[in-house]
């Protein structure tokens, strides 16, 4: 597999002393592979459009989903759900075509469709 995870983020990751506290989980994720690409499916529960940050730089895509926390409808007896936002890195393929890269998110599931370059894309050739 040419799309590879680039790296496991440890349970969680803190900012310098100045800043605020920074906490990210590693989402669940699927990447299936094409002739015409790679597809990335990574759950997000919690995250919404506007609150996703997806970039491209030096080969790597960057997947960060902040987590929208409503208000407590009351006292805590028990909590498993942690107030955390994801982030996954994936060093790209050298044939991704970088500009045609698509993302949207539908039912806490983000989806993000890698193709390759045309150049770089299996073609049949006709015989005259």
């Amino acid at each position: 597999m040419d799309v590879v995870t680039k790296e496991q983020n440890p349970p969680a990751e803190f900012a310098p002393q100045n800043q605020r506290q920074v906490r990210y989980v590693t989402p669940l994720a699927d990447v299936d592979f094409t002739d015409d690409g790679y597809t990335v499916r990574a759950e997000m529960p919690g995250v919404n459009k506007s609150s996703l940050e997806i970039t491209v730089d030096n080969g790597e895509l960057t997947l960060i989903g902040h987590r929208q926390v409503g208000p407590e409808a009351g006292e805590a007896v028990y909590r498993e759900i942690r107030p955390v936002d994801y982030r996954r890195v994936y060093e790209l393929d050298p044939t991704i075509d970088t500009t045609k890269i698509t993302a949207w998110i539908e039912d806490g599931v983000l989806t993000v469709t890698l193709p390759k370059a045309e150049s770089v894309k299996p073609r049949r050739i006709t015989v005259e």
